[in-house]
């Protein structure tokens, strides 16, 4: 396919400035102290988006997401490498780029457009569309400094849907908007996607990746880590949080006058196979989770919760033995061991894990293992999605 975004060797430095103050600088100055400081955002980054595309950039904060992104835009400029883009490019990027305070909100649509390369003639065509679709039409004669950020979003999304560009940036701009407004924004970027257009997406939420996106780049520190099916590069953005998730964890376990260790979780199938070895479970089929927790000292009033999870973390289902089971257990001395039968799991194919944790009577964690155990779930490819579906057509 026509390789619509070629960024290749790219690199992007930015000078920081440590002084805060002009005495400061003066002062600096004067006995030759070293002031600023040069930030490599992008560190030889390369990539190809063909068109039709949708892919999605991920990373920790500070990564250079959106900094690849308002190169591919033509907002900045590279230091080292080429950036090379093919068609016309609408960006949402930070909140309020390319608006004018002091403008109204019907003068910023003209301001906008035209710098997305709408003619004024173009621009009133399209201009009713564009105040419908932002639903702010009585505050379209308002200057934009008196809008708040959901505004902002609306007016800004709105203007970038109706240019009709071939090339699509969308920042995590969209997380001010409001629930409804979010939803009527996804639906016009699946409607771009069946129109065959290209979309690069930052975003930090996992699961909207792995919806919306053909692929995902894994940026840390500048660097491009991964660059694969967003489940491949989610699931290693997740190996690289596990580490900082776990010392919160412990963090917070620390704060309970109590412990207790927690072993691997043995699972297996209805029957008892256990469900290793390229064993895998399938759709609508029991599961029994066998459990082990270990009592340096007797804790009153424990409980307990099982978490299912696939590979990027997030929880298909979950089972608390005090608010969901109700279950008020004995004091936990020595080893304890107890079963989690689950009769009936539908989840789809894929890689699944098992968390497991403790707490105490006061409702805090003494113990946790985010990955106590693992299987699989055969796919069957007769529904997508993360729920299986058993479905029956009718046709009348």
């Amino acid at each position: 396919m026509t390789k619509v975004i070629r960024v290749e060797d790219v690199v992007k430095t930015f000078t920081i400035r440590k002084q805060k103050s002009l005495k400061e600088a003066i002062v600096n100055s004067r006995q030759g102290r070293l002031h600023t400081e040069t930030f490599t955002a992008l560190d030889h980054v390369s990539a190809a988006i063909s068109s039709g595309e949708s892919v999605g950039l991920v990373g920790p904060n500070g990564s250079g997401k959106s900094t690849l992104l308002k190169l591919i835009g033509g907002i900045l400029a590279p230091n080292e490498g080429l950036v090379a883009t093919r068609g016309r490019i609408a960006a949402l990027l930070e909140l309020g780029a390319g608006f004018h305070n002091d403008l109204s909100g019907r003068e910023n649509v003209f301001l906008n457009a035209s710098v997305l390369g709408l003619s004024q003639a173009e621009t009133k065509r399209y201009f009713e569309e564009i105040v419908d679709f932002s639903e702010i039409g009585e505050f379209i004669d308002t200057q934009v400094k008196f809008y708040s950020s959901g505004m902002y979003v609306r007016l800004a999304f709105a203007i970038a849907v109706h240019v009709d560009p071939d090339i699509l940036l969308v920042d995590e701009v969209l997380a001010v908007g409001d629930e409804p407004f979010q939803a009527k924004c996804m639906q016009r970027i699946r409607r771009f996607q069946r129109e065959g257009r290209t979309i690069v997406f930052v975003s930090h939420a996992p699961a909207q990746v792995a919806d919306l996106c053909d692929r995902a780049i894994l940026l840390q520190h500048g660097r491009v880590i991964a660059d694969d099916e967003p489940d491949v590069a989610l699931a290693t953005l997740h190996d690289f949080y596990q580490p900082a998730i776990d010392s919160a964890r412990q963090e917070s376990a620390a704060r309970s006058p109590h412990a207790a260790g927690l072993g691997a979780v043995h699972v297996s199938d209805a029957v008892g196979q256990a469900l290793t070895d390229g064993a895998k479970l399938t759709p609508g089929g029991g599961i029994r989770l066998d459990c082990v927790v270990d009592f340096p000292e007797p804790v009153p009033g424990w409980a307990f919760r099982v978490s299912i999870e696939d590979a990027l973390g997030t929880v298909y289902t979950s089972i608390d033995s005090r608010e969901h089971l109700r279950l008020d257990l004995p004091v936990g001395t020595g080893t304890q061991r107890f079963t989690v039968a689950v009769p009936e799991l539908w989840v789809g194919g894929g890689e699944y894990h098992v968390a497991l944790s403790v707490r105490d009577a006061d409702d805090l964690p003494i113990g946790e293992l985010s990955r106590a155990g693992s299987f699989a779930v055969q796919g069957l490819k007769l529904s997508d999605g993360p729920v299986y579906a058993h479905a029956r057509i009718e046709l009348h």
